[in-house]
């Protein structure tokens, strides 16, 4: 069966906060939602988590940890450590899962060897304390062009790698954005159903022409993506959760209001639905 439709609260930043989109989803049945760190600081972690227990609400993910690599000792150290607060913030709310971007080269290096190290390092030094209150740790690979400045795992084979080496508590975030350009993505979905590691699926739409790598993403049928194969994909590797819309888009879904997006996202949710899938 397809997956139930998702909200990461990007997709309604421009016009709603976490209260205002926790309650924009609840009033169209929407009852999973993955919201970012700063949304939740906004309100207040007390009250978000009141919010989310009060109301029934699935929080599908946290958004973000990671950001390891920096040019110095300290620098890594206060990665670390801010990453063990999200940790701590995903488990108030009840997440699934707490989603690392994991970070580019720091400064002006040209050493991907190093940052990817550094990354290592990074996890490594969280993971005993997501172990030890269950919190599951979700790398999201990301799309080449953020290499340098966001993430230097690139695709998702990688991810696995790094899930191969570490084991228990660490799996992957399947963004289609990021991913969908990838020739050997149908078997690294294959494995990773294997590894029993898929933790959230991400969707949305690559447009033609894209006019901003960050902000410009589309909406589900506006683009080029193809949603529905990718999706049966990961329902053969065994992952049958949310589907969660995440859009970063400045210059259109941001300035409409979030009941518009919304309503444009159960829409699209429901034409995915009906391509026929099982």
């Amino acid at each position: 069966m397809a997956g139930e439709l998702a909200i990461n609260l990007a997709t309604t930043r421009g016009s709603w906060g976490f209260a205002e989109a926790a309650d924009g989803c609840l009033q169209r049945g929407i009852s999973a939602i993955a919201p970012w760190r700063d949304q939740v600081a906004a309100v207040g972690l007390a009250e978000a988590a009141r919010i989310v227990r009060s109301e029934g609400l699935r929080v599908t993910g946290l958004c973000r940890g990671g950001m390891f690599p920096a040019e110095t000792e300290s620098g890594r150290q206060a990665a670390i450590d801010d990453n063990r607060r999200a940790i701590d913030e995903a488990a108030a709310l009840g997440a699934d899962c707490l989603v690392l971007v994991v970070g580019g080269l720091p400064g002006s290096s040209r050493d991907l060897s190093a940052a990817r190290t550094m990354v290592e390092n990074g996890i490594a030094a969280m993971l005993p304390h997501a172990r030890s209150i269950g919190m599951p740790l979700a790398i999201e690979p990301l799309h080449p062009m953020y290499a340098a400045d966001r993430a230097c795992v690139n695709t998702l084979d990688q991810a696995l790698d790094l899930c191969a080496y570490f084991g228990e508590g660490v799996g992957v975030a399947i963004d289609v954005y990021h991913v969908w350009w990838d020739p050997k993505l149908p078997t690294a979905i294959a494995r990773a159903g294997r590894m029993n590691c898929i933790l959230a699926h991400h969707i949305c739409d690559w447009l033609v022409p894209t006019r901003d790598l960050l902000l410009d993403r589309g909406m589900m049928g506006d683009g080029v993506i193809d949603l529905a194969g990718i999706r049966q994909m990961i329902e053969a590797a065994g992952y049958t959760g949310p589907e969660e819309v995440e859009i970063f888009s400045r210059d259109n879904w941001w300035r409409q209001p979030g009941e518009t997006v919304l309503a444009t996202c159960i829409e699209r949710h429901a034409n995915l639905q009906s391509q026929g899938r099982t």
